[in-house]
């Protein structure tokens, strides 16, 4: 009797709970918080400043909202706008807002506010890097709600340019251009976008060490559900690293060398993302006679083993690279023309162009120490001898440092000499802008909706244009205008192919790879299916809908 009480007693009260848990389902809740590690600092949280600098990108992306956005299948979806229409010339494009939209002080968002924001973003005093994004578009106000921009030209990314944050006119619209980067509204920010500065925390010297986030309840779009976000800074990824193992911080993006150090002391997810961004060597010929013989570019592609170093340095978490359009990425053909790894055929071309290897018979050589024979190739004779020799230019960020040694050595394997330049970041962007470098191993990152104009077209060979190898080709700058030109997708994918094969052949560069974004993150964090994004800053791009506490709703 006792135990048929104690079952009755039982189904009694799980009759309620099991009928509560048929009829409703868990679902996101406010609150909770995580605590994410940075490498480097903030500086400018603004916009039309922070492209320099990914801390800034990171930050003011949680804080300002452009007209649209990516999304987490790397799609362009509205953002403060709602619609947008573009006229049958293809030339202007008409957005209106969504209604009800505000500020983080409560002030409402309004055409002004778009209008301001690019008029400021293309004045040169300013100094925003979004300049050249701009240059020739008119902006106007059509009513409180709607905005028109029109182009001079047709250009197919036009809208990518879409997704610049806002800034509030009130806010800024007395700050004079001298005082642009010095103001507060820097590091202090209002933006739009689901989350708000809260506070900062300073060290004794004045850097800013802590920036906590608050979720903004007004936020135009669903969510934000994760209460609050605190951001650490460090000054390497080796501090970042010790302080995810201390417990100091539970989130950071890290690189596939720093992911093997990490002591998962508690269950995460190790999310591997897709970013439109490769690393190469470019090839500078205005600043080496040798490498303006084409045999001896060629010869270094042939020379480097691909396969080896995203195997043994990155540990598999690299796709190799052929080609700067990242054909798998966008569906192209493969290029026509690539170069795997052929020692014998690198030493072929080279020798074909009379680079020789120093023989013992000729003791003169091209050492700088008498009696030393080098063990590199040179050409020429007697008081002319040109001696195979190559400076390499790469940071001092410790995976790019480990590329480097490996590709010197696989280079210094054919009789090509190799010095190593490695420099902090700081100096290496100084040396960038200057173009003072032979060669240089360096990323670069694409947007989703890939436009390769200002890494390769011949105006670009500035700075600050992106054409890190000086490339000069007149057929290929034709193409990368009328790619621009053209709208129809499947048209302008022709048009990347044929020039992918011009640039292959002229061997400007070596290119290497294709890393995923690795973004560690505690279990506890749900729902980030960020697959693919443009920029790092991008993997927040759904954070709104990223969730920690839940609760049960009705079906």
């Amino acid at each position: 009797m006792i135990v048929l009480i104690v079952i009755a007693l039982g189904s009694l009260v799980s009759m309620p709970v099991t009928a509560y848990l048929h009829f409703t389902d868990s679902a996101p809740a406010y609150g909770g918080s995580f605590t994410e590690g940075i490498v480097g600092a903030p500086k400018y949280i603004n916009p039309l400043l922070a492209q320099a600098n990914d801390t800034d990108r990171d930050i003011t992306a949680l804080i300002f909202s452009g007209l649209t956005k990516f999304d987490e299948n790397g799609e362009l979806v509205m953002d403060l706008a709602k619609t947008y229409d573009v006229s049958d010339d293809g030339l202007t494009y008409t957005f209106t807002l969504r209604d009800n939209i505000f500020w983080h002080d409560n002030e409402p968002i309004t055409a002004d506010d778009v209008v301001f924001t690019i008029l400021t973003a293309q004045n040169e005093n300013y100094n925003s890097l979004h300049i050249i994004n701009w240059k020739g578009v008119e902006v106007s106000k059509i009513d409180s709600r709607t905005i028109a921009f029109k182009l001079k030209n047709q250009y197919a990314h036009f809208l990518n340019n879409t997704t610049l944050g806002i800034i509030p006119k009130h806010l800024w619209e007395n700050v004079k251009p001298v005082n642009f980067g010095l103001s507060d509204l820097n590091t202090k920010p209002i933006g739009s976008g689901p989350y708000k500065f809260e506070k900062l925390k300073k060290d004794e010297f004045g850097n800013i060490k802590e920036y906590e986030l608050r979720a903004f309840k007004e936020y135009h779009d669903e969510g934000p559900f994760i209460k609050t976000i605190i951001f650490k800074f460090y000054m390497s990824e080796e501090d970042m690293l010790d302080a995810k193992n201390n417990g100091d911080i539970n989130s950071l993006s890290v690189s596939s060398q720093g992911l093997k150090k990490i002591k998962f002391k508690q269950r995460a997810t190790i999310n591997k993302i897709k970013l439109p961004r490769y690393f190469s060597v470019f090839f500078n010929q205005n600043q080496s006679s040798a490498l303006s013989d084409k045999n001896v570019r060629l010869a270094l592609n042939y020379a480097t083993n691909k396969q080896e170093l995203t195997n043994e340095i990155l540990g598999g978490n690299a796709e190799i690279v052929n080609s700067p359009i990242l054909s798998n990425l966008l569906g192209l053909k493969s290029p026509s023309i690539s170069y795997s790894y052929d020692k014998n055929k690198a030493i072929s071309l080279l020798e074909e162009k009379d680079w020789l290897l120093q023989s013992p018979e000729n003791s003169e050589g091209t050492s700088k120490d008498e009696g030393e024979l080098s063990p590199f190739r040179f050409k020429g004779e007697e008081e002319d001898i040109e001696e195979l020799r190559i400076e390499l230019t790469t940071s001092d960020w410790p995976e790019l440092l480990n590329i480097a040694t490996e590709i010197k050595k696989q280079w210094e394997e054919i009789g090509v000499g190799v010095d190593l330049q490695v420099l902090p970041l700081p100096e290496l962007q100084q040396v960038i802008k200057e173009r003072q470098y032979e060669a240089l191993l360096f990323g670069e990152v694409l947007n989703i909706n890939i436009d390769p104009f200002s890494f390769w077209h011949s105006s670009e060979k500035k700075d600050p244009g992106l054409n890190l190898s000086l490339y000069d080709n007149k057929s290929a700058d034709q193409l990368l205008e009328n790619a621009r030109q053209t709208v129809s997708f499947d048209e302008r994918m022709r048009v990347y192919e044929e020039f992918q094969d011009i640039l292959i052949e002229d061997a400007p560069a070596v290119f290497l790879y294709s890393p995923d974004y690795l973004y560690v993150q505690p279990d506890k964090i749900k729902n980030n299916n960020t697959k693919i994004i443009s920029v790092p800053s991008e993997r927040f791009g759904n954070i709104n809908k990223w969730y920690i506490n839940t609760k049960r709703v009705f079906k």
